[in-house]
């Protein structure tokens, strides 16, 4: 019988004819496989919440609030039947006792041998009483070590049974990537303990809730009274402190946040250690390099932190740090903004001598710190760093010279030499050297940038300034340059030090 025309023509179409029809023949028990691998669903984390699940504990507590809590008693006519009955009751249910109010959370053991527990402040803030609810049913009375309500944490303590508890370690968030696994136990609507799972959906979000945010965010549902539970990675550490979520309902809508651990350990060290945290202290107000102040900076990109001004006597004023320098790298960190540097330096071991990489007038520059305590927020100081500006007051006033070549208009600002006529009418310190601004073009980018009347002009791109003319030589100098742009030094009223980077067109 003769071969086939289409099949000797062509032997790979053969295979390819072939193997279609031997995967048609197969078909049934392939789909029969498939269904069953699907029906299996992907690899169980049963045997890794095993191991941590009696590690979790659910947080009750309990506290006494003082004051009414009754409601207003309704208006009836004297004498009226229901008078009576009225006054008994609400007399009765409305009084001013004291009441007791509970809150629920979650927490973990972090220290199985001196039964340390890590939760959040806000489960615990105000309590009278604080008990840990373990997974077999075990209730242990807490005591409170230390908490800090910037970092929301706080360590409680219980004397462990005669049964010892199960601790689990920290991990690293650092390491941790955007889209790792990870997995939350706790104790949402008081339920008990619950394993959700997720990935890390970013790193270091800022929440606003307080100034070293820098939050994991995780789609692992996470609900009320998971609040102080914790979030692990694979590997059964813990990487996260569940703290908050964001939702309109008030229940998961797959955006929760967590105190990343590696931020957590140093304050959970120090409440078991001193009570109380202990952060570290620059003694600098500083800004972020906004977009508009590269240009005027001679910047390549907006990255690094602005130090406005210097406290006197403070850790960065030993070391040498000046008003305008910007922060590039503390202690081989990498600054990108303030937060940046608000975070290293707080999170830096007090009285640690530290390298601060600074750029200062475009030429780079290193300083040894002593990192501070900081105690409370400082002010910084109306002296730092006047002596620099204190210059021959002759060419503020010239003898014999008309008010008008005194003052002068630039971008928008009318300037005029300070005078004790015109600190009194603005109300600037006899302290305060520089030039004053008596007007503001309302259409000028000087007004949208917010000068206003009463600043006065300390500084015009990064040099002292005691006369109006400063100002415009500091102008003509940049537009020589090829700057586009001038940063100015502000002082207002009340002592306070600012950075504004104005167009010069």
């Amino acid at each position: 019988m003769p071969r086939s025309p289409v099949l000797s023509k062509s032997p790979r179409r053969t295979s390819l004819i072939l193997a279609a029809a031997t995967a048609t023949a197969l078909l049934p028990l392939v789909g029969i496989a498939t269904f069953n691998a699907q029906a299996a669903g992907p690899t169980s984390v049963a045997p890794v919440a095993e191991k941590l699940i009696d590690a979790v504990v659910n947080i009750s507590t309990s506290q006494t609030i003082k004051g009414a809590e009754g409601v207003p008693l309704p208006r009836v006519p004297k004498g009226s039947p229901f008078e009576e009955f009225f006054d008994d009751f609400f007399n009765r249910k409305g009084s001013s006792d004291d009441r007791k109010a509970s809150s629920l959370g979650s927490g973990f053991v972090i220290d199985a041998k001196e039964g340390i527990i890590v939760t959040n402040n806000h489960v615990i803030d105000g309590a009278d009483e604080i008990i840990a609810n373990f997974n077999d049913g075990t209730k242990l009375k807490a005591e409170l070590i230390g908490k800090d309500a910037k970092a929301d944490l706080a360590v409680l303590k219980v004397k462990p049974a005669k049964k010892s508890l199960v601790a689990v370690p920290f991990g690293s968030s650092t390491r941790l990537k955007t889209g790792d696994w990870v997995m939350a136990i706790g104790n949402p609507f008081g339920l008990g303990g619950s394993v959700t799972l997720g990935i890390i959906s970013a790193k270091q979000r800022d929440i606003n809730s307080g100034p070293y945010d820098e939050f994991l965010q995780t789609d692992a549902a996470i609900n009320k009274g998971n609040s102080g539970g914790p979030l692990f990675n694979m590997d059964g550490e813990v990487i996260g402190i569940n703290t908050a979520i964001i939702s309109p309902s008030g229940g998961s809508i797959g955006i929760g946040f967590a105190v990343p651990s590696d931020s957590a350990v140093v304050v959970i060290d120090q409440l078991r250690k001193y009570g109380e945290a202990r952060r570290g202290w620059l003694g600098v107000k500083i800004r972020s390099v906004s977009d508009d102040m590269v240009e005027a900076l001679g910047l390549k990109e907006a990255s690094g932190a602005l130090i406005e001004s210097v406290t006197a006597n403070g850790p960065a004023a030993k070391a040498g740090m000046q008003d305008g320098d910007i922060v590039l790298k503390f202690d081989g960190r990498d600054i990108n903004n303030v937060r940046a540097l608000t975070r290293a330096v707080a999170q830096t071991a007090v009285e640690k001598s530290v390298s601060v990489d600074v750029l200062r007038k475009g030429q780079p520059v290193t300083l040894q710190i002593a990192v501070g305590r900081l105690v409370e927020e400082e002010k910084p100081s109306k002296d730092a760093k006047k002596e620099s500006v204190d210059k021959d007051k002759s060419k503020d006033k010239g003898a014999g010279d008309p008010k008008s070549l005194l003052e002068q208009s630039y971008l928008g600002l009318k300037l005029a030499p300070l005078d004790d006529a015109l600190r009194k009418k603005f109300a600037v310190d006899a302290k305060v050297k520089g030039v004053l601004v008596i007007e503001v073009d309302p259409q000028s980018a000087a007004a949208q940038k917010g000068v206003k009347a009463g600043d006065v002009i300390v500084e015009a791109a990064q040099d002292p300034v005691s006369a109006v003319a400063d100002v415009g030589a500091s102008i003509d100098k940049l537009k020589k340059a090829g700057r586009r742009a001038i940063l100015l030094r502000l002082e207002d009223g009340k002592g306070d030090l600012r950075f504004v980077a104005i167009p010069l067109t």
